[in-house]
């Protein structure tokens, strides 16, 4: 079946980032010119994906205005003759057909996922982490793949990513085998795994593909760490029981959760930038011989 619908969970307190998101969703930090939330809908748009489920808190209204129209600031640009700033204004109201949901309460990822089930129907659907900007090649969105993953396979799909040792025990381990180029078939998996239990470098990072039986699967998974609802619980059963699918994808993961992650992501977004991108490159240059 074509996966059409994706979930975006953007409902997390941004407690990383703080004082910043106390007042400013993580999701609406800006790079460059842009908020992260933008970036991943395109994706997940440039991916097929047509219809858009933004799981929301309170707090976080800022993300429906962005893709919502705003008449007096059009108004306002046209009359000035600022038809590119106006073309720019409309583009993110245009990218899909986004509907949203509030998370009344942090219960977790899964959660919030579970949120999404009237949405979602009995439909495959893609799951992208709101705290997760990837920057892929134009034709290659990272959902994409694992979308293509799917189609062919059949089974859930995470996108993978080897990481360091140190960096492992954060995350997810997984036990993977090889299918083809950058797919593996995973079999198993660990959360947070003691040194012992590392089953590989490869982790999920920032993006599924998953059935709708999932959504049995999470509701009757119990809290976790944190007292909360992990989604990697429900997959640690896909995983041993159908299987599923890994993908290591093309694209670089900037994790806007972490301040290290959005300075990243805005500079090397900056370097590319049309408008900036020559400036700022010399910019940094000369920086670079202070250091």
């Amino acid at each position: 079946m074509k996966v059409r619908k994706a979930v975006i969970p953007a409902a997390g307190l941004g407690t990383r980032v703080l004082p910043a998101t106390k007042s400013i969703p993580k999701e609406m930090l800006p790079i460059v010119d842009r908020p992260a939330i933008h970036y991943i809908v395109e994706e997940a748009v440039r991916s097929g994906i047509t219809d858009i489920l933004i799981i929301t808190s309170r707090g976080k209204s800022s993300l429906e205005d962005y893709f919502d129209r705003a008449p007096e600031l059009e108004a306002r640009l046209l009359a000035s003759g600022k038809d590119a700033l106006y073309r720019d204004v409309l583009a993110p109201t245009e990218l899909a057909n986004i509907q949203y949901i509030r998370q009344k309460e942090t219960k977790g990822l899964g959660h919030a996922v579970l949120c999404a089930r009237e949405f979602v129907g009995n439909e495959p659907f893609a799951v992208l982490y709101g705290d997760d900007v990837i920057i892929s090649p134009p034709d290659s969105p990272a959902t994409g793949e694992l979308v293509r993953a799917y189609e062919k396979y059949g089974k859930a799909v995470v996108g993978i990513k080897e990481v360091t040792p140190q960096q492992i025990l954060r995350y997810s381990s997984l036990a993977v085998s090889p299918l083809e180029e950058r797919v593996f078939s995973v079999t198993d998996m660990v959360e947070k795994p003691a040194p012992h239990e590392v089953l590989s470098l490869y982790s999920i990072l920032g993006r599924c593909v998953l059935p709708p039986e999932i959504f049995d699967i999470l509701s009757q998974t119990p809290p976790g760490a944190g007292g909360e609802i992990q989604l990697t619980d429900a997959m640690y059963i896909l995983a041993r029981t159908t299987g599923m699918t890994g993908v290591d994808y093309l694209g670089k993961r900037y994790d806007m959760g972490n301040k290290l992650g959005i300075m990243e992501a805005s500079v090397e977004v900056a370097l590319r930038h049309p408008e900036i991108g020559g400036e700022f490159r010399e910019y940094l240059k000369k920086l670079a011989q202070t250091l």
